[in-house]
């Protein structure tokens, strides 16, 4: 027999939340605050869909059940990559998914291959005994969660992680193009530091210095931001430098006692393509005198974080595959 985990249970396990409410049977995960959905609502509304993606939400906990019972529904709308994965770790190793690409057939290019979505169920088999268990959801779609069961006499037991990481970004730190939602970088790289990752990346987003102004109801112990590829992409030099001088400003500000690394844009294959802003190696260059004067801020120069192989990208050109994260992660953290 297994119990359904309520609703107060799961707001107690959940990792990565601004806040979560009970709508219709489902459990909707909601990564932004009130006061940062309503931002975007106003001056962004382009990304409101992109802020319920559940990038970043794990639940987290302890339990001596053999069973683990996941019912959710997933939705693309207006998602532009179709496949998704539930991972699911004990004691630190994925052992299981719930996905919609195994055994499917697609041609080299995943990432715009269709895949369905809807509900979705899965009951794993998770070993006897006590146990650390991690389902981390899909960041590719909003994945609302119908119903978590464990055994009916099983305990479950919040997990306490004290230190937080607050991550600022586009698409790269959103998890584009993972298959796995565990291997993005920004996952491995919470992991490592022991700490709650809260993602705010959105796909396709730039340095919006108004989003640096907002709160948390934490004080994270690290911040990263990790914006510009987007920036070079679509803005001018003067925009550019205005609006990351004063995002960077005001995070600092905002959370003094933050370590803050600004990850510069990684290698992308048409970087040497002419562009208002300039040349793409110049990114760095406004980067470092936008973060000179603020001793919290920490520059990390990101353009050989990811080797220069477009194998080693989900699209081939610009947004990284598992393999690519891995290099990203390892490579990140030698400069922390």
């Amino acid at each position: 027999m297994l119990r359904k985990i309520e609703f107060s249970e799961i707001k107690n396990i959940v990792n990565g939340v601004a806040y979560l409410e009970e709508a219709e049977g489902r459990i909707v995960f909601h990564r932004f605050t009130k006061e940062q959905e309503t931002l975007y609502e106003n001056m962004r509304p382009e990304y409101i869909s992109a802020c319920m993606r559940t990038a970043g939400v794990k639940l987290l906990f302890q339990t001596d059940s053999s069973k683990l019972y996941l019912k959710a529904d997933t939705t693309s709308q207006l998602a532009d990559r179709m496949f998704y994965s539930f991972d699911v770790s004990i004691n630190g190793k994925q052992v299981d998914k719930l996905d919609n690409f195994s055994g499917k057939h697609w041609d080299s290019d995943y990432v715009h291959a269709q895949f369905p979505t809807g509900v979705v169920e899965k009951c794993f088999e998770i070993g006897q005994g006590d146990k650390t268990v991690c389902i981390e959801f899909p960041y590719t779609v909003r994945a609302e969660l119908i119903e978590l069961c464990v055994e009916e006499h099983a305990y479950v037991k919040k997990i306490k992680r004290d230190k937080k990481l607050l991550a600022f970004g586009d698409s790269i730190t959103h998890g584009y193009d993972a298959l796995h939602p565990s291997k993005r970088y920004i996952s491995r790289l919470a992991e490592y530091l022991e700490a709650e990752e809260v993602n705010k990346a959105i796909g396709g987003e730039t340095f919006f210095p108004e989003l640096g102004l907002t709160k948390e109801e934490f004080e994270p112990e690290y911040i990263t931001v990790a914006y510009g590829t987007n920036d070079w992409s679509h803005n001018s030099r003067e925009t550019f430098v205005t609006s990351c001088t004063a995002f960077y400003k005001n995070i600092s500000e905002t959370y003094p006692k933050a370590k803050i690394y600004a990850i510069s844009p990684i290698w992308r294959k048409d970087y040497q393509l002419d562009k208002e802003f300039g040349p793409f190696h110049e990114l760095i260059e406004v980067m470092q005198e936008a973060v000179a004067d603020l001793s919290n801020v920490k520059l990390i120069p990101g353009f050989d974080l990811v080797p220069h192989d477009e194998k080693l990208f989900g699209d081939f050109r610009l947004h990284p595959n598992d393999e690519g994260f891995t290099y990203y992660f390892e490579n990140c953290i030698r400069l922390f």
